[in-house]
């Protein structure tokens, strides 16, 4: 086991991991913060490190294990560890904060909410949530343990910008990080835009929409 180096968050475990994108250095941290394991998938020597290419990506069992279609997370997570190994060095740190911090049973409720008619924000808040519920302090102690100065966050939430910044890592640049809509989730990457702030490109989404929705017609 690698020993201690923070007392509130602190490396556990490493290995190295080759996977569809290349062979990457994994480190398992854990905290007494909010005592769950979160992972650092790291490309090339980061310490020291300025505008390292990084992302900050939450746990999604149902699109990442079961493909759903109701997200872009999965999508977004492939392309953040194509765009760290192609750049020969970047990190993702894998948060396990499902469903945007609420955990993966409510998620689901939220889901069942949105079968009624419900968008992703308002179910949140019928279940008495906020639209998000995450915080960025224990990815920033993750960051400095690996010796990260600055970051290019890739991203199209400027709260996790924000939320970093607070937490004591400088966020140079934003490298966006929009996906292809999908028949399912279209409408909840509008939402996402609109009602959450996320920074997406409105024309475009629209554009592709209106080529699934196009493209769907034709086929049924």
């Amino acid at each position: 086991m690698l020993a201690e180096i923070k007392e509130n968050v602190f490396v556990y475990a490493k290995t190295k991991l080759p996977t569809l994108h290349g062979t990457f250095d994994v480190y398992v941290f854990r905290n007494n913060i909010d005592y769950k394991e979160h992972l650092a998938i790291v490309q090339g020597d980061v310490r020291n490190g300025e505008n390292i290419p990084t992302r900050i990506h939450s746990e999604c069992l149902t699109s990442e294990v079961l493909g759903s279609l109701k997200c872009d997370c999965r999508e977004q997570l492939h392309a953040a560890l194509k765009h760290v190994a192609r750049a020969g060095k970047g990190i993702v740190l894998y948060m396990r904060q499902e469903g945007r911090g609420i955990g993966l049973g409510n998620k689901i409720r939220a889901y069942a909410l949105q079968e009624a008619g419900y968008d992703t924000v308002e179910a949140n808040h019928a279940l008495g949530f906020p639209d998000d519920l995450r915080n960025y302090d224990v990815a920033a102690e993750m960051l400095k343990l690996l010796g990260v100065k600055t970051v290019d966050l890739l991203t199209n939430n400027p709260q996790k910008i924000e939320g970093l910044k607070a937490a004591g890592i400088p966020v140079v640049n934003r490298i966006p990080l929009q996906i292809d809509p999908n028949p399912a989730n279209q409408f909840y990457l509008f939402t996402k835009a609109k009602k959450s702030g996320h920074l997406l490109d409105l024309n475009d989404l629209a554009e592709k929409s209106k080529q699934l929705n196009e493209w769907s017609s034709i086929i049924q």
